[in-house]
């Protein structure tokens, strides 16, 4: 079944919306936290969808006009009746916020969405009931060329890259500084070499302009 179900923009990972009334334990806090650190990880150049392993459960999430949809299931649930059910969410939510989505700076700005996401997580809760039974034999979309990946994979591989432009950005900033100190220096090593001449020029200049023009 559905443990929970989170909306967030691709853009900065700002959680949009999310199922309100899941069950509060330990396991299930550890998986919303990396959640979060997942939408962190999303990029323009992400799986538009995507299955992630992670202990017991699945993250299976997919990515329409810049805006993730993520649940987090049993290992045992359906993985097209996961995506169909997201689906189902994409849909409803760009029809009522698409147009707001890039305009809102609060989390959770449409927390009224939970409502919506209430009524069809029941709706995908029993995988016999003839609907389901109709989804699983409908031929939507084939799931299995949807990438399975595993979390520690996704969020090390994010972590490296995280630390790789970290490193960038100390090597860019280390080679400012050092053009700026090199420039300084060179400065100096002109002044030193030429600025006694100018000055020693500069005062005979002036004697002869005193001993020419005024005396």
């Amino acid at each position: 079944m559905v443990k929970t179900t989170i909306i967030a923009r691709v853009a900065d990972g700002l959680p949009l919306a999310a199922s309100m009334d899941d069950e509060e334990s330990a396991d299930l806090t550890e998986y919303k936290t990396q959640a979060k650190m997942l939408f962190k990880r999303l990029s323009p150049q992400s799986d538009l969808r995507c299955s992630i392993e992670t202990g017991n459960y699945v993250f299976h999430y997919l990515i329409e006009f810049g805006v993730c949809y993520l649940c987090l299931c049993d290992r045992s649930y359906p993985k097209k009746l996961a995506f169909a059910y997201l689906e189902e969410l994409q849909k409803e939510f760009q029809d009522k916020y698409g147009s707001e989505v890039g305009t809102v700076a609060r989390p959770y700005a449409f927390v009224a969405f939970d409502t919506f996401i209430q009524k069809t997580k029941k709706q995908y809760k029993d995988t016999r009931t003839q609907k389901n039974l109709h989804k699983l034999n409908e031929d939507l979309h084939d799931v299995t060329r949807i990438m399975t990946k595993n979390i520690q994979d996704v969020l090390g591989r994010g972590e490296a890259l995280d630390r790789m432009s970290t490193v960038s950005k100390e090597l860019s900033d280390k080679s400012k500084t050092y053009l700026k100190q090199a420039k300084r220096l060179n400065l100096q090593a002109l002044y030193q070499k030429y600025g006694p001449p100018v000055i020693v020029l500069s005062i005979v200049l002036f004697v002869v302009y005193l001993r020419f023009w005024w005396w």
